[in-house]
């Protein structure tokens, strides 16, 4: 069903949800093209409270998969600082009005997720907590994630991914020998910890949804998302994988055999021959004796094989040793830095890589679906309240009303207005 103008249109429920219809649903007309309802998303209707990077890119993940994304800003909040807001639409709202607090309520039980990523208790003094928009949308996925989820005495606690690293107990595990522990970027928390595992949390409950008709609360904790993502580390310490100090094991750089080693022209080479077939193939490419070497799982020996490994590997370009180890199962790969991995032959072909159509470059969607990949959109993001009144309109609001709040000032619209 097709409609030729923008007027607000009630809709059957999303493709996804073969449940009872939730009350009051709306979708856009706009987002009726065979592209969108062919990704795996496709209907699912999202609302996302902005926050820093972990809910965002959540909310970048179901966009890129075809969900319909409404970031919810606040007014007078200058440029948005979300880099993660391809394919999602602004509307922003005061909530420190009443009005305001009462149009995300209505865009809320309109829509079958909420993303939040306040600390505890916020939305409940708003009124708007799971327990509320549950009773007025039986089948809504609330998925709230924070640092250290919604119990226990740092639920309230300001913190940021390292914090939440270190509460996971894998920070204690990350480093070089004989210093101190290392937090590698902000990517195990905030990111694989937090959006990552929320995202899936968010389809696990949109599928089970799909049977009994009911939505649930998503307790996302970034520390226990990390914990979790570092299940192998935890559940292979009864193999003895683990027990020299940090820095000093075969998968903490500490092997000679697993770590990155300088080239002769300043750039770097990544090593994981772990296996002995692979490690043969290792040193065959070195020309090293492996007869001359000292074995591979001597640990006392390691410096030993580090230094001689270290001074065979400057002793070549980055791209000397590519030529000499592709093709091999030695482990061996170039480490690029952001400007060289679209142009690498591998990533290349299969346009690993995407650009928006400022000509920045991004990793496409991952994992590529065979039927129903994602679309990454090309559009970086929207200003803060660019689709206001667009969105409003798809949610029931007639021309009238919005003008009434855009002038109380409890709803803003930038860039380009849309017409009324």
């Amino acid at each position: 069903m097709l409609f030729d103008d923008m007027s607000p249109q009630v809709l059957p429920p999303s493709p996804l949800i073969r449940g009872p219809l939730l009350p009051g649903t709306f979708l856009s007309t706009s987002h009726l093209d065979g592209s969108v309802f062919n990704m795996a998303l496709a209907g699912v209707r999202v609302v996302e409270l902005a926050g820093l990077a972990p809910a965002p890119f959540c909310g970048m993940i179901l966009a890129d998969f075809g969900a319909k994304v409404i970031r919810v800003d606040r007014t007078k909040a200058g440029a948005s600082m979300d880099t993660q807001a391809r394919g999602k639409r602004s509307v922003a709202i005061n909530l420190k009005t009443s009005e305001g607090v009462a149009l995300l309520r209505k865009l809320c039980v309109q829509s079958d997720v909420i993303l939040e990523p306040y600390r505890k208790g916020v939305m409940e003094k708003l009124g708007l907590g799971p327990e509320e928009l549950l009773k007025e949308n039986p089948g809504l996925v609330y998925a709230r994630l924070t640092g250290y989820g919604q119990s226990g005495m740092y639920a309230k606690a300001a913190g940021h991914d390292i914090n939440y690293l270190a509460m996971s107990g894998l920070l204690s595990r990350l480093g070089r020998s004989g210093e101190k522990p290392y937090a590698p970027l902000n990517l195990l928390a905030d990111f694989a910890g937090g959006g990552l595992t929320c995202a899936l949390g968010v389809v696990m409950a949109l599928l089970e949804q799909t049977r009994s008709g009911k939505g649930q609360i998503i307790d996302a904790s970034m520390v226990e998302g990390a914990a979790y993502v570092g299940s192998f580390v935890w559940k292979s310490r009864s193999l003895g994988m683990w027990d020299r100090p940090r820095g000093e094991n075969m998968l903490d750089a500490g092997a000679p055999f697993y770590d990155t080693y300088r080239t002769a022209d300043d750039k770097y080479v990544a090593v994981g021959a772990i296996e002995p077939q692979f490690y043969r193939q290792l040193l065959r490419g070195l020309e090293l004796d492996e007869e001359q070497l000292p074995p591979q799982m001597s640990f006392s020996d390691w410096p030993d094989l580090r230094r001689i490994f270290s001074e065979r590997f400057a002793s070549k370009t980055q791209a000397e040793w590519s030529q000499i180890f592709d093709g091999t199962d030695a482990c061996v790969t170039p480490v690029l830095s952001f400007d060289q991995v679209s142009s690498h032959p591998h990533n290349s072909e299969r346009a690993s890589f995407v650009k928006d159509s400022s000509g920045e470059e991004s990793p496409r969607p991952a994992p590529l679906l065979s039927r129903t990949p994602a679309e990454a959109s090309v559009d970086p993001g929207p200003l803060i309240g660019e689709h206001t009144v667009e969105v409003l309109k798809e949610y029931g609001y007639e021309t009238s009303e919005i003008d009434k709040m855009l002038s109380a000032g409890v709803v803003e619209c930038n860039g380009v207005r849309a017409k009324l």
